[in-house]
């Protein structure tokens, strides 16, 4: 059942691009559809999404063998789709992933044209998009950082990167800046590291380009960046509501737009609606260059391919026409007439992007005074969400969080204990007390002034505080992951469980840590031990005097006293062992660079503790 279950995730429309462990429910309806099932419903708490226990729920409930046996032949024969055993010692045995020639033939035409002029890319470009070059290309980290950049420009300093005389440690530091850059634009990558991609794993491949190429094309398609979105607007909403739909939303709402000014019929997604081609003819008539004011050549679409009976062919009449607009990205004929819902976005997305045919003039009065851009403080915050991988993806920080979901994923990410059972379904009538709760008695979250109301209205002053809050608790567990890591690496027995922990009292941990940062700097005859770990206070300050002085001779800016490691003072604890950290990673040796590629989260976040207590 587990390989079943598992290639089912992973399958095309359904393989999990961004790691989350969760699928549409959409998507799992129409896998029950073409195997001849009908659907059984397992979406539990009513988020639209299926994760991999509401799945293997799901499974479980098929009633026959000869079922589940035709569940598992369907899935496993579906055109275009690429099977292969587990990749690494961390793979279940049996575990199998599946990748999507369509979407990887779509991703290389894409990069072929994108960087076509890029000089540092010519060893690798043009690929092939019948072959697997798109999975090698990835192993020296440039094509990544320049796809970056593409999607969200100047997120590099392109001076970083390393182009010239590659050896395997600089390909490694590429590919950790940019599996952190591609982390601080909102791309989930905490289940890939560098080592990943070096091996050229294709579903991993696949999903951080996904990832990257998506954030691209829904970077405009957001009502601060494009007030014409406002055109949009039905009769009596109001323009609150509007601003809190997703960039699918409003590409699909922006379709209909143009297909009603046409006056056929609208769809209601980028999967069966399409297949036909049909609203794809009437879009691309609607928003052609008409000439004019903007000195742009009219292009007139060509509507007789409407009329082709057979589908292939008339979605490779339509893609004719969408040549003509340069907007022939993404989908081929099979494509559409598959309807392959990810390409066919993609597709439409590109479309927006290059002929919005929105005019700002249609605002009908209203006042967008009120709306302003997404502040900086706000985009670090929501990227940071979405690179943990919370579900459903947050594209507007107050109203994606007002129902309190997201918070309790990110409660769970920094170890505080949700039970989800007692988690409120629309309209969440009490989760805001549920949220006070966990966070007062169980974070021990500073939230004076700040009840669940405030987050479910939207308040930016007190879903800022409380963000805040949760992103210092997750740099301080990385923090505390980091230590224990550099701990257990070198077999030291002085693991912590918090910066509180009464180990830290006797000192060994720092002295261990110092240890393994700068091997033969600890002379073992001055620390004070005793086999039942007790040790009295004067001999706790005399191996706090020590540590401190040996962390001060390696290098690192501490300015905790011997007292404060004695008496374990939480604060003063953290800054000895963020400095410790800060230190630690930027040592000059082999060993310590390939540390520093296996821990691509705290690269940054140690200098900035560091270089806070200068």
């Amino acid at each position: 059942m587990g390989l079943v279950v598992h290639t089912a995730i992973t399958d095309q429309g359904l393989h999990d691009i961004d790691n989350s462990g969760y699928v549409s429910d959409f998507e799992l309806q129409e896998l029950f559809r073409e195997a001849s099932l009908s659907f059984i419903a397992g979406d539990t708490n009513k988020d639209e999404k299926i994760s991999f226990e509401e799945f293997v729920s799901i499974y479980q409930n098929l009633k026959s063998k000869q079922i589940a046996e035709t569940f598992k032949k369907m899935i496993s024969r579906r055109d275009g789709i690429r099977s292969f055993g587990g990749m690494s010692g961390n793979s279940c045995e049996g575990t199998q992933h599946s990748y999507s020639d369509e979407e990887k033939v779509a991703f290389v035409n894409w990069i072929n044209k994108a960087l076509a002029k890029d000089p540092d890319c010519d060893h690798l470009l043009p690929m092939n998009p019948n072959g697997d070059s798109l999975f090698s290309s990835v192993r020296d980290g440039i094509l990544l950082c320049k796809m970056i950049n593409l999607s969200q420009p100047d997120t590099i300093d392109e001076r970083v990167i390393n182009t010239k005389k590659l050896t395997t440690f600089k390909m490694r530091e590429n590919l950790v800046l940019a599996l952190n850059s591609a982390s601080a634009i909102g791309c989930t990558v905490v289940s890939i590291d560098a080592h990943d991609l070096m091996a050229g794993k294709p579903h991993l491949v696949l999903g951080l380009f996904w990832q990257i190429i998506k954030v691209g094309l829904f970077a405009d398609i957001e009502i601060s960046r494009n007030e014409g979105l406002i055109c949009l607007l039905r009769d009596g909403e109001q323009l609150d509501h509007l601003m809190s739909l997703s960039p699918e939303e409003l590409l699909l709402r922006w379709v209909n737009y143009h297909l009603r000014n046409a006056g056929t019929q609208t769809i209601s997604n980028f999967s069966e609606d399409i297949k036909d081609s049909r609203a794809y003819f009437y879009l691309m008539d609607q928003i052609s260059p008409k000439g004019g004011g903007d000195f742009r050549m009219s292009i007139k679409i060509d509507m007789s391919g409407i009329n082709e009976r057979n589908l292939d062919r008339r979605a490779g009449l339509m893609l004719q026409q969408a040549a003509r607009l340069d907007c022939r990205q993404f989908v081929s004929s099979q494509d559409v007439t598959s309807g392959n819902s990810k390409l066919n976005m993609a597709f439409v997305a590109n479309m927006f992007n290059t002929h919005p045919a929105l005019q700002r003039g249609q605002l009908n009065g209203l006042d967008t005074s009120h709306i302003e851009a997404e502040t900086r403080e706000e985009k670090t915050f929501r990227n940071w969400m979405n690179s943990l991988g919370v579900s459903p993806y947050v594209n507007h920080l107050y109203w994606d969080l007002c129902n309190g979901l997201v918070i309790l994923q990110l409660l769970e990410k920094v170890n505080v204990s949700v039970n989800w059972r007692r988690v409120n379904q629309p309209p969440y009538p009490a989760m805001g007390g549920n949220m006070k709760r966990l966070g007062r008695d169980v974070a021990h979250f500073s939230l004076v002034g700040i009840g669940g109301q405030n987050i479910n209205q939207g308040s930016s002053m007190h879903t800022l505080a409380l963000l805040w809050q949760l992103m210092r608790r997750y740099t301080v567990l990385i923090i505390l992951n980091w230590v224990n890591s550099q701990l257990s690496q070198k077999r030291k027995d002085c693991q912590i469980s918090s910066f509180k922990d009464k180990k830290i009292s006797t000192s060994l941990p720092v002295i261990d840590l110092i240890d393994v940062i700068a091997p033969g700097t600890v002379k073992w005859d001055m620390v004070k031990r005793n086999e039942r770990g007790n040790l009295n206070k004067e001999d706790k300050l005399d191996n706090a005097k020590y540590a401190v002085s040996l962390a001060r001779k390696i290098g690192a800016r501490v300015y905790a006293l011997p007292d404060d490691l004695v008496e374990v003072n939480p604060k003063m604890v953290l800054t000895m062992f963020a400095c410790l950290m800060g230190h630690g990673m930027k040592r000059p040796t082999a060993e310590a660079h390939t540390r520093i590629l296996q821990l691509p989260e705290c690269l940054c976040l140690s200098y900035c503790f560091e270089a806070a207590l200068l």
